[in-house]
């Protein structure tokens, strides 16, 4: 508001008035205050800014959920061995795979950060920990390294997977989740996942059926994960245990060897933690039966390795389950 709007009936003429009135004090105010600074010197410069803090390492492994990476590569394994190019290029590829899922991990809290601030205030952005754009710049950078690892290990055609990994993962974070396009879309992440290392072969379709499967795991668990901070009904972990048996069973064909262990061994694992969730579908229970499925994950990928006829590879794959398990007691994978 200007001089003409205050003091209520005030005129221009009265502003202009007031100002010629005051100059002789303001002349004098301002003679003291001249004096006052000979006596005490002019006001100290303003210092430096302060540069932005560095995020610690313990609070990037909590942004990026560092163990549940364990579920990652086994899907690259798991795709290679279907297509038959098992072999060095499987562990470039493989490299890839875990740094699309860190970024997904870090766009996912930058994207979520005002929910969490509200339900998850201990996650690292809305704790302070990391900052918005720190989180997001990581999330680039290891975007831009998982895309061009995939070029470095398969050439053209896994970096052109690789690039639709990326999208499609950025697409759920920061768009499809929390919608009804959110589980396939997460979904959609992992059968390109498990198609990166299949990508190398000249009959890349051979692993679709693997990764299928994969897909349908990750929509299940996408679809319970929406429940952790709420709970829900019994009828939702019912669902998605029968889904989860009849998954391991398909898998698993003949009740017998290498592929049928580690089949029974995901339904085991991954299926009681919904058996629990069914008896009582409280938020901690879903939570439980989320990292569960997550850290479970390894075995279904070693079952479907070793259908594709890499039964010593699958159980190496496998070997990561009891190892997420462990890490997972210290790093939340949720």
């Amino acid at each position: 508001m200007s001089t003409l709007s205050t003091g209520g009936g005030s005129t221009a003429s009265d502003g202009i008035a007031v100002r010629a009135g005051t100059a002789g004090s303001a002349g004098n105010a301002g003679n003291a205050e001249n004096a006052e600074n000979a006596a005490t010197g002019p006001p100290a410069p303003a210092g430096p800014r302060a540069r932005p803090r560095i995020p610690a390492l313990r609070d990037l492994v909590h942004l990026v959920r560092m163990p549940a990476a364990l579920s990652v590569p086994g899907d690259v394994v798991a795709g290679a061995a279907a297509a038959g190019v098992l072999g060095r290029r499987t562990a470039g590829l493989a490299t890839a795979s875990v740094c699309l899922y860190w970024a997904g991990m870090a766009a996912n809290d930058w994207a979520d950060r005002h929910v969490d601030a509200v339900e998850r205030p201990e996650r690292p952005i809305p704790a302070g920990r990391v900052s918005p754009g720190a989180a997001l710049a990581l999330a680039a950078g290891l975007t831009a390294a998982g895309v061009s690892a995939a070029a470095l290990a398969g050439g053209r055609r896994a970096a052109a997977v690789a690039g639709a990994l990326a999208t499609a993962v950025w697409a759920y974070d920061t768009a499809a989740k929390g919608t009804a396009a959110g589980p396939p879309a997460m979904a959609l992440c992992r059968v390109l996942d498990v198609l990166l290392g299949a990508a190398p072969s000249a009959r890349p379709a051979r692993a679709l059926p693997g990764a299928l499967a994969v897909g349908a795991h990750t929509y299940l668990l996408t679809t319970l994960s929406r429940h952790e901070v709420s709970g829900t009904g019994q009828r939702l972990p019912a669902g998605t245990l029968a889904a989860t048996l009849a998954l391991a069973a398909g898998v698993a064909r003949r009740p017998a060897g290498v592929r049928a262990a580690l089949a029974a061994w995901y339904a085991g694992r991954f299926g009681l933690a919904q058996a629990r969730a069914v008896a009582e579908p409280s938020a901690g229970n879903i939570r439980a039966a989320v990292g569960t499925g997550i850290v479970a994950l390894p075995a279904l990928q070693g079952a479907l390795t070793a259908a594709a006829g890499a039964p010593r590879a699958g159980l190496a794959v496998a070997a990561a389950e009891p190892l997420g398990r462990v890490l997972a007691a210290k790093v939340s994978p949720t």
